[in-house]
């Protein structure tokens, strides 16, 4: 079993000796990870965490060990504060859950993550879940992520809120979950999202945003804001619509301004400047590019003012 302290020793030798590109060098001198407080109580959480959906039960040993590697530079120096891996009963079979909570088990940063998982019971065609099934889920998780309490837990896809959220809300008066939630990135649940976020005592949402995609400012982040409901930003990349819009475009001068050293960190930036936003996830297979996620929640956030002139460069772009 290697300890946190091995890892954190080998990390930095390895760290050094591959040499890092010099963005991420300058992200990583801009300090530790910016915080912001969960509405509904007040607790810190890192603004970027990562998303876990490409770790898969089925991945290759060299994959799975570079999301293992990812995972500690997720967990390495968050100075008390948990940051966020956002997983879900169903994805990569079963894996994101199952590999996420065995290698913080066995390598000793489970307590330096905030763990958020998603339940997704409702099938095709169904518009009522089994209750037994949402419990026998739920409690699967705890299983895979190896702890007796997990911070997160979400209805997935706006599947059957009535029944899913009810039963997060036993877990969360029993301790045994501390946050709940619902989630969509999809444009037409919208309305349905601004119904729940109004109707039940939920902590957090999950929605789409990105810079070009800009629709829940309307609604959805000023609604957050009103109901005290914190949320995650899922795809802050626009899916892969901004790699291939930027191309080989040179990062603007003026994203110096916000601390913003490569592509990644100026998308990231975009989104969590918004004060609605309480973490963006990114996901990713690869250490150098959780480096370089975790720099966009380090240092000087967008101005109103950058935030303008950063959609204003948007829209330059040619279509994706």
């Amino acid at each position: 079993m290697i300890t946190r302290r091995d890892w954190l020793r080998l990390s930095a030798t390895a760290t050094a000796a591959l040499g890092l590109k010099p963005n991420l060098l300058m992200a990583l001198q801009d300090g530790a990870v910016n915080t912001r407080p969960i509405p509904s109580s007040g607790e810190q959480l890192p603004v970027i965490g990562l998303g876990g959906r490409w770790i898969n039960s089925n991945s290759s040993v060299e994959e799975l060990a570079d999301h293992r590697a990812v995972m500690h530079e997720l967990a390495k120096d968050a100075e008390g504060v948990g940051r966020l891996f956002d997983s879900a009963a169903g994805y990569g079979g079963g894996g994101s859950e199952e590999y996420g909570g065995q290698w913080g088990d066995e390598d000793g940063f489970g307590d330096d993550i905030f763990w958020a998982t998603k339940v997704n019971v409702v099938g095709r065609g169904s518009s009522e879940a089994d209750p037994a099934a949402v419990r026998e889920q739920i409690e699967r998780s705890f299983e895979r992520m190896r702890r007796d309490v997990i911070d997160l837990n979400q209805v997935h896809n706006m599947g059957d809120p009535a029944t899913q959220l009810g039963i997060l809300k036993e877990y969360k008066d029993e301790g045994r979950i501390r946050y709940i939630g619902i989630t969509t990135t999809s444009a037409r649940q919208y309305g349905e999202l601004e119904q729940v976020m109004r109707d039940y005592p939920i902590d957090f949402i999950g929605i789409d945003y990105a810079i070009d995609n800009r629709g829940v400012e309307e609604r959805i982040l000023p609604l957050a804001q009103d109901q005290g409901i914190g949320v995650l930003v899922y795809l802050p990349f626009g899916r892969s619509r901004m790699w291939s819009r930027i191309g080989d475009r040179e990062l603007p001068e003026w994203a110096a301004e916000f601390d913003a050293h490569t592509w990644a960190q100026f998308m990231l930036k975009y989104a969590v400047a918004h004060p609605a936003i309480s973490v963006a996830c990114p996901g990713t297979g690869d250490p150098e590019h959780m480096i370089d996620n975790l720099g966009g929640g380090r240092g000087r956030m967008p101005t109103p003012d950058h935030v303008r002139r950063m959609v204003e460069w948007e829209s330059t772009l040619p279509s994706a």
